[in-house]
């Protein structure tokens, strides 16, 4: 067998065994590239005599074609068989349901709906909504609203304090949303009906604290407002939000720095279905809030002279109130960014609450 046999039977045998257009391509640039093993031969066609070219000349080019349909041929072949495994891949069985969108997909958090829904409640009681800075000074987290000095509220234990700046004072992380009636009185003459959601933080942590939480807090200035109204507002908020034809709440004597008198409210439930709590019915009593009327020293501090002008004011937490809706156990829960939690609790981005159409619809 002659060298050119040899050569032949190797490069047809590297042609069957390419196992992808790849190795197809390096078996064609191996033979037929610029230093290919058929072109160094064909190279030697100008060093023949006429006899040689005629026979050995003639039978390199015919290795030469043959080699090139067989690669060409194999390169068919193998883009048909990648095409069709392709195809296998990316398969899509069309009887399978459609993937539902981001939108329909995504959830709301709970605290996100209930400051959607108390707004709309609120709103529809000509309240406006109020927002404040998170970092605050001690004369508006503290001062202005009638804590003296030593209050225990304003120690380490309770409040997170900055570093002391150049002139000495220390700027705080608000512990309550109250620092924003003392911002709107001064900005804004009464009457004045507002809601101030936000965020809050106090040193504490368990099932039922968070060293950051979500309050709102309302207030009322003008020259009539009293603790019938105070009362009213309440009840109408409380059956609204809790979706009940009637709620019977009772007033407790209490203490709050920046109100007085002061009252803490409780609401008549039933407890008897564990983490859901029913209202407007039952036997058993739940705080639910605080409340009273304004201090007349943080009117001062506001500057409005109390003399002319009363209010009140009430406050209660978010992430409490959303768990005694919703029946959420563990405040923790809020803030630890489970996906299946939110898609248990969560609520639909686009069915926004409104009274008409009910608030946990």
């Amino acid at each position: 067998m002659s060298e050119l046999d040899t050569l032949e039977r190797t490069l047809l045998a590297e042609i069957a065994e390419a196992g992808d257009e790849a190795a197809i391509e390096a078996v064609r640039v191996a033979a037929l590239g610029k230093k290919g093993s058929i072109s160094d031969l064909l190279k030697t066609l100008g060093t023949m005599t006429p006899e040689e070219r005629q026979t050995r000349g003639a039978a390199i080019n015919a290795m030469k074609t043959l080699v090139t349909e067989a690669i060409t041929a194999r390169k068919a072949d193998l883009k048909d068989a990648a095409i069709t495994a392709r195809l296998a891949r990316e398969t899509v069985d069309v009887s399978l349901p459609v993937r539902s969108s981001p939108a329909e997909r995504g959830r709301i958090h709970p605290i996100s709906q209930i400051v959607d829904e108390i707004t709309a409640i609120f709103a529809d009681m000509g309240f406006a909504m109020a927002e404040g800075p998170d970092v605050e000074t001690d004369y508006y987290n503290f001062t202005a609203l009638n804590f003296p000095e030593g209050h225990p509220a304003r120690e380490m234990h309770d409040t997170f304090f900055f570093q002391p700046d150049e002139n000495g004072d220390r700027k705080v992380l608000r512990t309550h949303t109250s620092p924003v009636q003392i911002r709107t009185m001064e900005a804004q003459k009464p009457p004045i009906r507002i809601i101030i959601p936000g965020k809050t933080y106090r040193q504490d942590s368990d099932a039922t604290h968070s060293p950051m939480f979500h309050q709102v807090e309302g207030l009322v200035v003008d020259t009539k407002a009293n603790v019938a109204n105070l009362r009213w507002v309440l009840e109408e908020f409380c059956k609204t939000f809790f979706e009940v034809d009637k709620v019977t709440m009772r007033f407790r004597p209490s203490f709050f720095p920046f109100t007085e008198p002061s009252f803490e409210v409780d609401i008549q439930c039933d407890r008897s279905s564990g983490p859901i709590v029913k209202f407007g019915e039952g036997t058993d009593w739940m705080e639910i809030l605080g409340c009273g009327m304004v201090h007349p020293n943080v009117l001062r501090s506001g500057g409005l002279d109390p003399d002319v002008y009363q209010g009140f004011a009430f406050g209660m937490g978010l992430d409490r109130i959303a768990m005694l809706k919703y029946g959420m156990p563990d405040l923790r829960n809020f803030f630890d960014a489970d996906v299946r939690w939110m898609t248990h609790y969560g609520f639909r981005p686009l069915d926004m609450p409104t009274l008409f159409g009910g608030l946990s619809v």
